[in-house]
């Protein structure tokens, strides 16, 4: 005989699941705000003072970006699944959509390089999510046990 949950039952239980987009979009914060020193300071040597402006844009347009998603998936979970996926996937290109709204406002500033600006970007996006999957993953062989990887 199965134990059937009622809504109730469901209800408590996803209350009491942890916001894990929203720890991790803080852990990612954390790593931008940590590495921050190393992109800006890579794009001043490679582009000057634009790059160290760019530089220092595009990693807080990262940043944004990050948290934005975290708060929308964070917010569509207790709605429903279908309802994650819908800001998952609709969150990306809105997303996207508004990162390049922000390039586009700033692409003919004297103080910008769209070298710097754009290298910014996907290096920190893919480094800080390969480093924050290195957290992750080793979370996940170890579960119970809290890692205190940086």
């Amino acid at each position: 005989m199965s134990a059937e949950l009622s809504p109730t039952d469901i209800a408590v239980n996803a209350a009491e699941i942890p916001a894990v987009e929203m720890q991790i979009s803080g852990d990612l914060a954390r790593r931008g705000v940590i590495a921050s020193p190393l992109i800006v300071g890579a794009a001043t040597v490679v582009w000057g003072l634009d790059g160290l402006a760019s530089g220092a844009f595009a990693l807080a347009l990262v940043l944004a970006n990050f948290v934005l998603a975290a708060l929308m998936v964070s917010s569509a979970a207790r709605i429903s699944p279908p309802a994650v996926m819908v800001a998952a996937l609709g969150g990306f290109v809105i997303r996207l959509g508004i990162i390049m709204i922000a390039v586009l406002l700033v692409r003919d500033q004297q103080w910008i390089s769209l070298q710097a600006l754009g290298a910014v970007i996907i290096v920190a996006h893919l480094g800080l999510l390969l480093w924050e999957l290195n957290h992750v993953s080793i979370s996940f062989a170890h579960s119970g046990i809290r890692s205190t990887h940086p």
